[in-house]
């Protein structure tokens, strides 16, 4: 019995991604070292977490092998390289954060209820779930400061 189709889009469940990034990061950092292993390779591999936490793997320093990958550019630059693949990659870089920009503005008014003719069944059960969750945690949230305000007056009539 075979494993189905993984679809690759954001988990939108936190407990489910981190234990996915565990897990994959994991059999990541594995595959690196066997490649090493195997094949004779000098291998880096450097991880962010959505947190920010970094994690690396380097089968002779992952520093070294970064200063390795330096050099190598260096002293081997792509035709053209000099301005153009500076200007290249700034031009990549742009184009990334103004699409992220784009789908986040769009995230931005589905979840103020804008835009949503053409936005698809599952996607708007998604949708529905993180407002019930946001608005879950708002209510959790009221309820804690009540019972702290109503502990301070309690205390202050005492």
């Amino acid at each position: 019995m075979g494993r189905g189709k993984v679809v690759l889009e954001r988990i939108s469940n936190k407990v489910n991604r981190q234990v996915t990034f565990g897990k994959r990061k994991k059999g990541l950092l594995k595959k690196a070292s066997e490649l090493s292993v195997l094949c004779d390779a000098e291998v880096a591999l450097i991880i962010f977490s959505s947190e920010g936490k970094p994690f690396h793997f380097g089968s002779v320093g992952t520093k070294n092998t970064i200063e390795r990958y330096r050099q190598f550019h260096s002293n081997n630059p792509i035709e053209g390289e000099d301005g153009e693949h500076e200007s290249q990659s700034t031009y990549q870089a742009v184009t990334k954060l103004n699409a992220k920009y784009q789908s986040l503005q769009l995230l931005n008014r589905h979840l103020h209820g804008e835009d949503l003719g053409s936005v698809s069944l599952k996607k708007l059960r998604n949708l529905e779930k993180q407002i019930e969750g946001a608005l879950a945690k708002a209510r959790k949230c009221k309820v804690r400061i009540n019972l702290i305000s109503a502990h301070i007056s309690f205390w202050k009539n005492i």
